[in-house]
This record gives structure tokens, sequence and C-alpha cells, in this order.
């Protein structure tokens, strides 16, 4: 337990002593336990934390410490086939070899769900407890993520490619952060006595929405799956939450935990299924009463048309991202480039908010872009089960080959390749970060989300300037900013068109801070209780009086 909550005071944010603090040379001094050398594929031996080489990726894979346990739907409280019989591998990004086959789950199993969710909320126990006891579940519920978080961690770097360490000290903790959070606010959810123009009594009543139908992505499976669950429970509503396709075993895991703790039956269902499918049966739903959705653009399109023509449910939309981050000249270079660095290769750059629009001023422009080139040929990339590994493969084969694309655009529109640009070793999906200067905004390296470890360097020399090709995207999710000067920072803080600016700093994601876009990154708030709001209706009930004492 004090191993636990070690853990969990080191999660409040994404940068923790696992990420941003510490270079790669530094975190291997003090881990001494992180093996000193690797074989090369000519038989030879060199320092793990070299510049990255082909062998780093190119070694035999680590076991993982975990068995997979859980494959199944889980409906009703129960572990059950999908109706068809039918399933799906689920891979290991380090070779492409199946992990497990899961259930498939199609629009009857979402039907099977909903009826399951459906009878929770409107004849079951969750909505009708108390607050104090939701509560209560909730929190153990955090206690048994604690307990099992080496677990968890583990398949989440197995079936998803992130290091290891990343996920066992800052995202399975912040999973058990998010679910206190939430249980702190459930007996704090209320409503309003409000005064009106007349011998009225008025009460304003926040109620439970229903059944909620959630649609989570690939690359922070547990994490993302408590930003949906923890402000749905918390309010009394029903879930049927469905995985993504490409890493579907750490949320079926922890919903497991959550009935542990004593969730009832039917308030939590999980459907592992594809978007064509299972999504669409749940975005288009009669008996859903909200969907909450995080994914692409395009794809969030397609959820809004669906939820429109049947029951015109409410939605919220946490989508594509183009975020810029912008290094002015008053900028310690240094600390500058290792927070660029973090800001776009963290989570092998698969992050929606990623700063992958990397400004930077003229005077100070020439000395960035060297430095960041020896940052990233310093990364260590490799299996990430292996400790001082800071970048594992991309999450499959179809986004390997997007990225590589990428960067064949970039260069064929005559960017600079600073460094990187290709295929890292032989086997999984592993790609050398990779850095572009001299970017140009019509280019398509800056101007579509790359989802990748492709940092784009811009080159600019004034305020009002940045401030104009910053804001020059139809996505609107994130920025950072770089500067001493607390005029500029207030300037662009309110200047940039985003649903987070980070002011020296970047990817601050606690629990309590809302999270969410501007523009084509969506709508509706993630994380706070901003969340809430749009887990819950609000009901005014006017009652006459007669001869009231007061009005």
């Amino acid at each position: 337990m004090a191993a636990a909550t070690r853990r969990g005071r080191a999660a409040s944010s994404l940068v923790s002593r696992c990420l941003l603090a510490r270079p790669a040379a530094a975190a291997a001094a003090a881990s001494p336990a992180v093996p000193s050398t690797l074989r090369r594929p000519d038989g030879t031996r060199g320092l793990l934390l070299e510049r990255f080489g082909t062998w780093a990726a190119s070694e035999e894979p680590i076991s993982p410490p975990v068995q997979v346990r859980y494959t199944q739907l889980l409906i009703n409280g129960k572990f059950v086939d999908a109706a068809s019989g039918k399933t799906f591998p689920t891979l290991d990004p380090r070779t492409g070899e199946v992990i497990a086959r899961v259930a498939e789950g199609d629009a009857e199993d979402i039907d099977r769900a909903v009826a399951a969710a459906r009878k929770a909320f409107d004849q079951g126990p969750w909505p009708r407890m108390t607050a104090y006891e939701r509560s209560r579940i909730l929190l153990r519920s955090a206690d048994l993520v604690d307990k099992h978080n080496d677990e968890i961690a583990a398949l989440e770097a197995w079936d998803n490619g992130k290091p290891y360490e990343q996920a066992a000290h800052t995202e399975v903790p912040m999973v058990a952060r998010l679910m206190r959070y939430y249980a702190g606010w459930v007996d704090k959810i209320h409503g309003l006595v409000v005064p009106a123009d007349g011998p009225h009594h008025v009460q304003v009543l926040y109620e439970p929405i229903g059944v909620t139908g959630q649609i989570i992505p690939w690359n922070f499976p547990v994490l993302l799956f408590a930003w949906k669950v923890g402000p749905a429970l918390a309010c009394g509503n029903t879930v049927v939450l469905k995985t993504a396709e490409q890493a579907p075993l750490s949320a079926l895991y922890v919903a497991k935990l959550m009935h542990e703790a004593g969730l009832p039956d039917g308030v939590l269902n999980i459907v592992s299924g594809f978007g064509p499918t299972a999504g669409t049966a749940i975005a288009s739903h009669m008996d859903v009463d909200k969907v909450a959705f995080t994914g692409s653009t395009d794809t969030g399109k397609i959820i809004m048309d669906l939820s429109a023509r049947s029951n015109v449910k409410p939605l919220t939309l946490e989508l594509g991202g183009k975020s810029p981050f912008i290094i002015m000249d008053d900028a310690d270079v240094d600390h500058a480039v290792e927070l660029a660095h973090f800001a776009l290769f963290f989570n092998q750059g698969q992050c929606c908010c990623a700063g992958s629009r990397t400004f930077v001023h003229e005077r100070v422009y020439d000395e960035f872009v060297e430095k960041s080139k020896a940052r990233a040929e310093r990364r260590v990339v490799g299996d990430p089960f292996r400790k001082g590994v800071e970048q594992g493969p991309q999450i499959d084969d179809e986004q390997f080959n997007k990225i590589l694309g990428y960067i064949k655009s970039g260069v064929e529109s005559q960017a600079n390749l600073v460094t990187g640009g290709a295929r890292l070793g032989d086997k999984g999906y592993y790609i050398k970060p990779t850095i572009f200067s001299d970017v140009q905004d019509g280019m398509k390296i800056a101007q579509e989300e790359i989802f990748g470890p492709v940092q784009a360097i811009f080159k600019f020399n004034d305020l009002g300037e940045v401030i104009k090709r910053a804001n020059a995207s139809r996505y609107g999710l994130a920025a950072g900013v770089f500067t001493n000067n607390l005029n500029t920072a207030n300037t662009l803080t309110r200047a940039l068109k985003a649903g987070t600016v980070w002011v020296n700093c970047f990817d601050i994601l606690d629990a309590a801070i809302p999270f969410g876009g501007y523009k084509m990154s969506g709508f509706g708030r993630e994380k706070g209780v901003d969340s809430l709001k749009s887990y819950l209706q609000t009901k005014a009930v006017v009652t006459a009086i007669k001869d009231a004492a007061w009005l």
C-alpha cells in the first residue's frame, strides 16, 4: 500500500518523475536494475543508452510479467462471448504477433449491453443509492487499481507498446486518482432553490442522464477509460463502453476490478469491437441517452450524424489536434528543447494534444534545431518492458505506415529532414525519432495530424505573426508557450484559440483540470467539474404556494 500511495502522489500530471524531469542517462543512473548493455544483431554488445540504433528494436522481446485473463465481453456483470461467436486478434506492437483473441462485439451485443444498462438505470440500485454508498464503491475501485497497478501497466505496455515505466508510474496511478476525484464529487452534486417573481417555490434539480454510450481510443486505453467512466458513474448513470480494437485488454481488467469493488450488475458494460459495427450501434441506438467519444475528427462527424439521426442524443467529442508550441527568444534554450521534445515525442507521438507545430523565434532557431537533433538522437527506443526505454513501437502497422507516409511527404515537400525519417529495426512498428526543420505552413506535415514521433519546427520573428500562424488551423485542442516574459505569456494565452494553454510546461493533465477543444477539436470537456455537467440533466420544479411566509 505504501508503494501505491507513492505512485499516486507522483501521478498528478503526465509530467512525472519518469518523463520530462530526467534525460535518458539520468533516468538510467537512478535505476540500478537497468541492464547496462544490449546485444546487437552482429553479436557485439553496446550500451543501452547509446544513440538510438537498430539493435534497440531488434533484440528478443522481453516476456511480459502478466497473463491475459479477460477477453470476453462484460455484459450485466458477467463475461460472455459475442453473440456471433466471433473473435479478433489483439497484437503485440513489438512483433506484430497475436497476444490473444478477443470477443468481437457487434450491434446485437450492443443491444444486449444497452438493455442491461437500461434495466440497471431504470430498476437497479445504482441511481437510487445514497451518494455516500456510490462514493465508497468508487473509492474501493481506486484501491483495487492501486493493488493491481503492475498487472494493469503490463497489459497496457504489451497491448499498446507504451513504455511500462510510463504506464506503471504515471498512467495507472492517474486512473486511481481520477476515481478518487470523482468519488469525492458524488455527494456534492446538488441542486438549487431559486427566487421567482410570484408565490412559487422553485427547485433546480440535477439528475443523471441515463444510459451513456462511451467510445475510447487506443493511445491511452486505461486512462481514457477512467476519464469517461468516472464522471458518468459519479452522477448515477449507467455505461456501455466500446474499447478500441487495437488495445482492449486493460479496460476489461479494470472493469472487472470495479465489479469486485461492489459495482452492481449492468451499471458498467464493456463491448470490444470495431467502429463500423459496435461503435455505429452505440451512436445510433435509440435507448442510449448520451454519447462521449474520443478519436479522430472525421469519425467524430460520423458520430454526430448518427446521434442526430437517431434520438438527438447529446454528445461530448474530444477530437484531433495540431497543437502549436511557441518558444520565444528569451527562452532558456536547453530547457525549451527538453520540454518541446517531451511535448511531441511522449507516448510515441500518439497524443491528440502533442505539441506537433514547434514555432521557434528566429534569434534562437538555429541553436534550438541543433540541440533538438542531439536530444532526439539520444532518445532510447526499444522494448517497452526494458528499463530506461523512452519510446516503444507505434500501435500497429496501419499507424506505422501512415507515419512513414507523412515523413515521405515532408521530404517531398522539401522540408529539411534533420534526423530520423525511417523505420528502426527489422521487426515490430518502431520508428526513429524524426525532426523536420524549415517547415512551411502550407505543407501537409504542418496541416494534418501525424500522430507519431515526427517534430516539425517552424521559424518566426514577431509575436503578432506567430499568433496568426498558430491559430491558422482547423484544430484548437491545446497549445504551449515558453517564455520568461509575463506580458508575452498573458498575450499568448488569451490570443491562442485552444482549450488548454500550457505556459512553461506541457501535458499537465490533473484530474481537476478540464480538457477539450475549440473548433474541429470537438466540444464538451473531460475531467474536472465541467465533465460532470455533461452527464446530468437539469430539471426545474415549480410549485405554487399559498399564504407564503416569505418568497
